[in-house]
């Protein structure tokens, strides 16, 4: 997962760098497409079919739509919100994905971490700014993106087994390439700008796909309570890109926002080891 998170802000580094010379769409026909390629042959090395009738199945279904809204939402915020800004908001999922963990996989949350949770909430509150001539409405694209990247992490624990990573993986680009297309078409842009960097883009897709890749293999690894606090690293990753990066210099209330979103993940993922030390003496 602290990998993942590392490809995953390297990869938005570069997205927002190459938003200045693309659109939303074509950067995100680049990353969809270039991950179909990428997982496609992949998974035929590996010699994992890419025909399978669970790739339908109402939960994969579930988690092409909210991968397409997250993606949207996330290419968006990037080209138009500080780096550090969009980072801070975004790694807040977690919070939303053991909420969604105890309603849908009946996995337990004591008091102590739903306590953790509401503060990790107040902090995404502090990173907004809601109400203050500070607010920023594109932020709401960042905030959809949270919404939409914890049902995707939720239902990826739902994934048929049996299926490989990176068949699930092909299966995701191959469903919503088609989205980026449309987009683009609508849009009137070239699917191959020559305003790009073509060595940045490419880097941004095998950091963005490598990124992916590992995600998927941590959620489908551990439960989701336990493995997702780790995403909170991403945090510090953006934070110090967006300053070294972008020079970019978040207020007060953003750091201490952020913050908070880390001390609540760092303390979830304290107590579910206290818990599972506690369980494991209580078994012998």
């Amino acid at each position: 997962m602290i990998l993942s998170m590392v490809a995953f802000a390297l990869a938005d580094t570069l997205v927002k760098v190459t938003s200045s010379v693309a659109s939303s769409a074509q950067i995100m026909f680049f990353l969809i497409g270039g991950g179909l390629i990428l997982f496609g042959l992949i998974a035929k090395i590996q010699g994992h079919s890419l025909v399978n009738k669970d790739a339908f199945a109402p939960v994969l279904l579930l988690r092409y739509a909210s991968e397409i809204i997250g993606m949207v939402g996330m290419v968006i915020a990037l080209s138009k919100v500080p780096l550090a800004t969009v980072g801070a908001i975004t790694q807040a999922t977690p919070l939303l994905v053991v909420i969604g963990a105890v309603i849908f996989l009946k996995e337990k949350v004591s008091w102590r971490r739903w306590s953790a949770i509401a503060f990790g909430f107040l902090g995404v509150l502090l990173i907004v700014q809601p109400g203050t001539s500070d607010f920023d409405l594109s932020v709401l694209w960042a905030i959809l993106a949270m919404v939409a990247l914890s049902v995707r992490d939720l239902t990826t624990r739902l994934t048929p087994p049996n299926m490989a990573s990176t068949s699930l993986a092909t299966f995701t680009m191959i469903a919503t390439i088609p989205f980026p297309i449309l987009w683009v078409l609508y849009n009137g842009d070239s699917f191959f700008p020559t305003t790009v960097n073509w060595w940045l883009v490419l880097l941004m897709i095998a950091l963005g796909s490598s990124g992916y890749m590992l995600l998927i293999t941590s959620i489908r690894m551990a439960e989701v309570s336990v493995v997702t606090p780790f995403r909170y690293s991403r945090i510090l990753f953006l934070l110090i890109l967006g300053i070294v990066v972008f020079d970019e210099k978040p207020n007060a209330l953003v750091l201490a926002g952020a913050a908070l979103i880390i001390a609540s993940g760092v303390y979830m993922m304290w107590r579910e080891q206290q818990i599972k030390k506690a369980e494991s003496r209580n078994t012998r």
